[in-house]
């Protein structure tokens, strides 16, 4: 499910840089094939960088510049994730047709099949599993030529992926693959809990720093996907000033979360509760079928009592999961120390370098 707005080569890679461009914090790893499965020999987590309203080109490389002296990698190729304010996923029905012919049908019309105007975007799509819906006995409603299929599209304004090609060329590397950030944790997630991904019903939900993403699957498909904007920031801020302390500290608290702040911040975890329980109900009552468990990533899951509190309002289990559990890690000591504590922030930039290899 890579969705890649830009892939060059239609071969697979041994060696990929993958970067989770975050709102506040980006995200990278450095990956390599070994053998029959994959190997994370570095990862880094920079400050992203601070711009008010558009990430210029020039701004860009700088900031991959440093991202590539951190991870020390000894490839130029590079996989970029876009944020959900920059990329669109959506379900469509598209008529039976080579995928080629689809990203020109929904640049032309947009409003038909996306319910949205989205000028100047470029669009990729995945053809989805289609499900038998036709009843024993049943007549088909309708000739082959009249079928349609199910479509996850993704879309981008074709200004920005120029320009983050540019920014990739500036810094010497090559701009292999650039993905919707939304699909990355279901990517990691079929290989890391590959039993659960392909046999069960869950939701996938990753807390970033502005939005909260959902994302449904039945098994090994991505039935519903929803962005909330509530994220890991409005918590911290929210417990800042409730607290009367500064950002960091509240971030640690957020983490850390001393007993004796429990009931602020459950108060500011309730509406992404409600938010994230709005979109469970939608899938349960359009399919038919209930949500067995929900797991949780991004740097807020690090927080165990955020994960309880959800769980209540949620009333499905919720637990923490491992996006790097199916790779061999060769790290240097420092970040092997390190590793376990990060980890729930890498399910996007692992993800999305898996769409290269």
């Amino acid at each position: 499910m890579a969705l890649p707005f830009l892939n060059n080569t239609e071969k697979k890679r041994d060696q990929m840089l993958s970067i989770d461009l975050g709102g506040r914090t980006t995200k990278a790893v450095y990956l390599q094939r070994k053998g029959d499965g994959f190997m994370m020999s570095r990862f880094a987590l920079l400050d992203a960088p601070i711009y008010e309203k558009n990430l210029s080109a020039e701004l860009l490389a700088e900031h991959l510049k440093t991202v590539c002296q951190t991870l020390d990698a000894r490839t130029k190729l590079v996989t970029l994730a876009i944020g959900v304010h920059d990329s669109v996923v959506r379900h469509a029905d598209l008529p039976l047709m080579p995928v080629s012919d689809m990203r020109q049908v929904l640049k032309n019309n947009t409003k038909n099949y996306l319910q949205q105007d989205l000028p100047g975007h470029i669009f990729d799509c995945s053809i989805l599993t289609l499900r038998a819906t036709q009843k024993p006995n049943e007549k088909p409603k309708a000739s082959a030529t009249g079928l349609k299929q199910k479509v996850l599209v993704a879309g981008a304004r074709k200004q920005l992926l120029e320009e983050m090609q540019t920014a990739i060329r500036n810094t010497g590397l090559v701009a292999d693959h650039i993905v919707p950030g939304l699909v990355g944790p279901v990517n990691a997630f079929e290989l890391a809990m590959p039993e659960v991904f392909s046999k069960e019903i869950v939701a996938l939900v990753d807390i970033g720093f502005k939005n909260t993403t959902i994302c449904i699957l039945q098994q090994g498909e991505l039935i519903l996907s929803r962005v909330v904007g509530i994220g890991g920031d409005k918590l911290t801020n929210g417990l800042a000033e409730t607290l009367g302390v500064s950002y960091a500290e509240a971030e640690g608290i957020k983490v850390g979360m001393p007993s004796e702040v429990q009931t602020q911040l459950q108060t500011l975890v309730l509406p992404l509760g409600r938010e994230l329980r709005a979109s469970i109900d939608f899938f349960e009552h359009a399919q038919d079928k209930t949500v067995s468990q929900v797991y949780i990533g991004g740097g807020s899951a690090r927080s165990e009592f955020i994960v309880q509190s959800l769980q209540t309002e949620l009333m499905v289990e919720c637990k923490t999961w491992n996006p790097l559990n199916f790779l061999q890690l060769s790290l240097p000591a420092q970040q092997t120390a390190e590793v376990e504590h990060v980890a729930p922030q890498l399910s996007v930039a692992v993800g999305a370098g898996l769409a290269a290899l």
